[in-house]
């Protein structure tokens, strides 16, 4: 794990894709960017982030993977099936049309878990997506119509943001499963 400065790291709970779904995710970037320009997000960096924790001391990295399996939740399926354009950030993203309540269960029992152990966090109103596109310029008319694809979430990771030369990564430092029973198609 690579600290940045005054041992930090920057940091974020996120739903990671396995890569069947990371292959159905990247192609609706082609389509896209011919319609929006921008850059597509590495294919190895798509994933649905669940709560941005920002800097946080290496030193509470265990205290964190704790927080986290204090969360029992059960998986779920999360089927992606629209693409959207948000102008004020200049993103193209993946998108439910429908969100299923086991994942804002999810979100909610994680900032909840992160809370009592006193983890500080981005407290914005929580809208699922995956970033496909950066830097894209579109309209406010919608996209077209993308094929769905299904993501079986069975786990969440905590996931550490560094940046390079050839700009960011994401690694993966811990992952928590997610009960397999009650499991609602």
């Amino acid at each position: 794990m690579k600290n940045t400065s005054k041992n930090k790291v920057r940091l974020f709970f996120a739903l990671w894709p396995n890569a069947e779904e990371r292959a159905a995710l990247a192609f609706w970037q082609g389509p896209l960017q011919k319609l929006c320009g921008g850059r597509p997000v590495p294919e190895n960096n798509l994933h649905n982030t669940l709560v941005f924790l920002g800097n946080v001391e290496a030193a509470r990295l265990e205290a964190l993977q704790l927080a986290a399996q204090e969360v029992s939740e059960a998986g779920f399926d999360l089927a992606l099936d629209v693409a959207r354009y948000w102008g004020h950030n200049h993103i193209v993203y993946a998108a439910p049309s429908q969100v299923p309540p086991q994942l804002i269960g999810l979100v909610d029992a994680l900032k909840n878990s992160l809370q009592c152990h006193h983890f500080s966090f981005d407290q914005r109103v929580y809208k699922p997506h995956v970033t496909l596109l950066r830097h894209a310029h579109f309209t406010d008319s919608p996209l077209p119509a993308m094929p769905a694809m299904t993501w079986d979430v069975k786990d969440f990771a905590l996931v550490q943001s560094i940046g390079g030369a050839e700009g960011v990564r994401y690694e993966r430092l811990f992952s928590v499963p997610l009960a397999a029973q009650g499991k609602q198609q």
